[in-house]
């Protein structure tokens, strides 16, 4: 019987950052005979249609206080309460075995009513800075892992170094051999968050338009622009002679990320996981205004490495940008040098370890002392 497996119930927000390692998990949960379900919101719903067939979908009601008005924002705790209330029903019919939050108010429901009701639980935190929920949580659930590390934990909290689990398309390519650049076809990618597309669709197209004729003629672009930037993006490429092929979303990122011998891109948690998983020199330009600088934090290691070139929103120009996508497509070695820098600080079998981490915890037991923790 189907019920007889145990269950791992996800929670996760609307945002790739938090349901790609969710799907991750999911994947490797599935393969090892778990049953899985995922909590999310509407937004998280849209995340979920290259999710395992296996994984049970429930949209739980939630809210948060960064969109809408005064009225709005002042209804959040009622239906925050209301998903609680309905979760703590849902628990008591099928128990789940432990309950894992990916961070995101659609995950304040899975863990309040985990923690109500005593069940086995923890947290993934994908950036180097604890996000709102995750932080609240902290010092409520039994464990926290960690995908970026060093992770700012509050004191007397442990946490454990698992990476971010990346999704079985990228895994696929972990390592895929990289032709660096040089007199014939490269490509560039270009990535950026929901939150933080626009300055790339700003400043990328003119700062490749101003590669010398003889490099810009070999390029080809794909970039990733958000819906109300996609035409005059696609029409500054074309009127400057660049072939490029501008999406507001690509599902094959990482077809595309293998294919590049650049990759420019946000440094959110999951888009620096993929790239040190696969291999790619990037340049990374952290989101501004994100919590706690936390994407400044999560370009660190690549940086470290040699693997990245982390330019700053302060600091970003059109010249300054141009110059260093030049400096990576004019230098044969050192592009080569970046993309095995980059696979040195990859984490390809994160979603094994969380895996690994979901059953100790099922079995009442910690984390092994080989485990990288922090007290």
């Amino acid at each position: 019987m189907a019920e007889s497996k145990p269950l791992l119930v996800m929670a996760a927000g609307g945002t790739g950052g938090h349901m790609f390692p969710a799907q991750a998990l999911a994947e490797r949960m599935l393969a090892h005979g778990w049953r899985v379900k995922l909590s999310t919101d509407a937004r998280g719903a849209r995340y979920t249609q290259a999710f395992p067939e296996g994984v049970e979908i429930e949209e739980v009601s939630s809210a948060t206080f960064a969109r809408g008005g005064f009225a709005a924002k002042a209804l959040v705790p009622f239906r925050i309460l209301g998903g609680v209330v309905s979760t703590l029903f849902k628990f008591r019919k099928d128990r789940p075995d432990v309950v894992i939050g990916f961070g995101g108010y659609p995950s304040i429901p899975a863990l309040s009513a985990a923690w109500l009701l005593k069940l086995p639980r923890m947290i993934h935190e994908q950036n180097g800075v604890l996000g709102r929920v995750n932080e609240i949580f902290a010092s409520r659930v039994d464990l926290i892992a960690c995908g970026t590390w060093p992770t700012t934990l509050p004191e007397d909290v442990q946490g454990v170094h698992v990476g971010n689990p990346v999704r079985a398309s990228v895994k696929e390519r972990a390592g895929a051999g990289y032709i660096a650049p040089g007199p014939y076809p490269m490509s560039v990618l270009v990535i950026g968050g929901s939150q933080g597309a626009r300055i790339l669709s700003d400043m990328v197209p003119p700062a490749i338009a101003a590669l010398p004729l003889d490099v810009l003629g070999n390029l080809r672009v794909s970039h990733q622009a958000r819906d109300e930037d996609g035409e005059r993006v696609s029409t500054y490429y074309a009127e400057h002679g660049v072939s490029a092929d501008v999406q507001p979303f690509f599902h094959d990122v990482p077809a595309r990320m293998s294919e590049a011998q650049l990759v420019i891109s946000r440094s959110g948690a999951s888009s620096v996981a993929d790239i040190s998983v696969i291999g790619r020199p990037s340049i990374l330009i952290p989101l501004k205004i994100a919590t706690g600088d936390h994407q400044t934090v999560n370009a660190q290691g690549l940086v470290d490495a040699g693997a990245a070139i982390r330019m700053p929103e302060s600091k970003l120009t059109i010249e300054s940008l141009s110059e260093a996508i030049l400096q990576v497509l004019t230098n044969e070695q050192g592009s080569i040098k970046m993309a095995n820098a980059a696979l040195s600080v990859s984490k390809p079998d994160a979603a094994e370890e969380l895996g690994t981490l979901v059953e100790q915890l099922a079995a009442g037991q910690g984390p092994q002392k080989n485990s990288e923790t922090r007290e």
